[in-house]
């Protein structure tokens, strides 16, 4: 069982920056993949950003790409995703999720641990 608890969000206005943190508890988060998804009002929750379980290897979605960053530091049980650049279209409530794996997953029904969600509202 793994359970977290994402921090970081908040209000910015375009083209600033937030860092959010996604804490997670358990011994073996080293053994764990993790993403970052984000999810709109009316919409579907959305795909953002992925980090294996060594974070080695990171994947992003299109819209994304470039402007954000996913990192993780094991000693600490922790993921990061540091958003620059940011856009109105990127307010979301950003969540983080957990999949024990050592592959690269980027869909959302395949994660097995989610956290609570944070807002992230970007103004124009």
């Amino acid at each position: 069982q793994v359970q977290m608890v994402e921090s970081g969000g908040g209000l910015v206005q375009a083209g600033g920056s937030l860092r959010l943190s996604c804490a997670a508890s358990g011994r073996t988060f080293s053994s764990y993949g993790m993403g970052w998804f984000r999810q709109i009002p009316g919409k579907e929750r959305e795909f953002a950003a992925a980090i294996r379980w060594s974070g080695g290897s990171t994947r992003y979605a299109d819209s994304v790409k470039g402007r954000f960053t996913i990192s993780r530091d094991n000693a600490k049980n922790t993921v990061y995703l540091q958003m620059n650049s940011l856009k109105p279209e990127d307010t979301a409530v950003y969540y983080c999720a957990a999949l024990r794996t050592t592959l690269l997953v980027t869909i959302e029904r395949a994660y097995d641990y989610w956290g609570q969600g944070t807002q992230v509202t970007v103004s124009s």
